[in-house]
């Protein structure tokens, strides 16, 4: 359910305590220099469930020192790969007082942009481009009601700009899933240029690329004929015991050879609800979603809600990191650009195994 609508004073109040802090607090300067453990304020992760452990040691067989809960922003020290693995991913984070395993972390930037004073009315393509911020469904100029809570590298259409609560530019967003529109601050939102789209090896023949997955090794590599152009972790779908019936959707990703029949570079999952509830099942804004079983919504597609490649984490699709979904999303066929919603057509060969 959607919280009580929200004053000019209300927002105003809520807005210092949490989109002004997020933005500027990480570009502090160093309390101190000249020791390895100086802080690096642009090495953030924000914590993507509901709570993770701080451990003594890069192990989950050490002491627990203390927790981290949902959406708070952690300064990083250094990277350890940990001889204790897990071994499918065995990076941790060093950070204030111990440790934390990567899996339930997103790597953050803070990354303030200009403003689009008329942007297209049929959208333009944009990321989130701050650790989050929080979307409101605009009333009139004194009530906003709170919706989703947009995070970093989830893509979304602009569509227009308007006066948000605090008196600053706003851009109007629209949900492809819903055909509602919503408002962000538009500092937040950095629009993607027409070059990080256009196609990735184009002189290569269509029919000489396939993507290969191995669930057994949770590994993805594509091809051009024989010669490897990517090779990476991924996370499919988890096991699913249930026996196949009409209308039910397994979580295991598929078995077999398919082909890429629908991208989206932005794309709302989940059950479909307009919510601020940050646990409830909705993904907004999905980035370079490649659709290969698309009766079923199986895609490879970048994740912003956990960074635990190896093993087995979806609900079906293969959840990679959003740069190399993005290069997928561009190397693939069917071609398309910053400017289309959604492209169909019978595209490159996929072989699930």
């Amino acid at each position: 359910m959607l919280h009580p609508k929200l004053t000019r004073r209300d927002f105003l109040k809520l807005a210092g305590l949490s989109l002004t802090s997020l933005a500027f607090r990480p570009q502090l300067s160093r309390p101190f220099q000249g020791s390895g453990d100086d802080l690096d304020f642009n090495r953030l992760i924000r914590i993507t469930t509901e709570t993770v452990s701080v451990y003594s040691e890069p192990s989950d067989k050490s002491r627990i020192l203390y927790q981290r809960t949902r959406d708070e922003l952690v300064n990083v020290y250094a990277e350890v790969i940990s001889d204790d693995g897990p071994g499918y991913n065995p990076l941790w984070y060093r950070v204030w007082g111990g440790y934390i395993h990567s899996a339930y972390t997103e790597p953050v930037k803070v990354q303030l942009n200009t403003v689009l004073t008329n942007p297209d009315p049929a959208g333009v393509l944009s990321e989130v481009s701050v650790p989050f911020t929080q979307a409101y469904l605009p009333n009139n100029k004194t009530t906003w009601d709170p919706i989703y809570r947009l995070y970093y590298t989830s893509t979304h259409w602009i569509t227009g700009v308007i006066e948000g609560p605090d008196g600053e530019p706003w851009y109007k967003l629209k949900d492809e899933l819903l055909e509602i529109e919503y408002a962000v601050p538009a500092v937040h939102m950095r629009v993607i240029q027409p070059d990080e789209l256009t196609p990735l090896s184009p002189e290569v023949p269509a029919q000489k690329k396939r993507i290969e997955v191995s669930l057994a090794r949770q590994e993805l590599t594509a091809y051009e004929e024989d010669r490897v152009v990517l090779h990476t972790k991924i996370a499919s779908g988890l096991p699913d015991k249930r026996k196949p019936a009409p209308g039910l959707i397994l979580t295991e990703t598929p078995v077999g050879e398919f082909h890429v029949q629908s991208k989206m570079p932005s794309k709302h999952m989940g059950d479909g609800n307009i919510t601020s509830d940050i646990y409830a099942y909705e993904l907004p804004g999905v980035p370079w979603t490649s659709f290969f079983v698309p009766e079923t919504g199986v895609a490879f597609h970048g994740t912003y809600w956990h960074t635990n490649y190896g093993i087995t984490m979806s609900h079906g699709c293969i959840n990679m990191k959003p740069e190399e979904a993005k290069w997928i999303f561009r190397w693939c066929t069917p071609v398309t650009d910053e400017k289309t919603i959604e492209k169909r057509g019978y595209g490159t060969l996929v072989i699930v195994s």
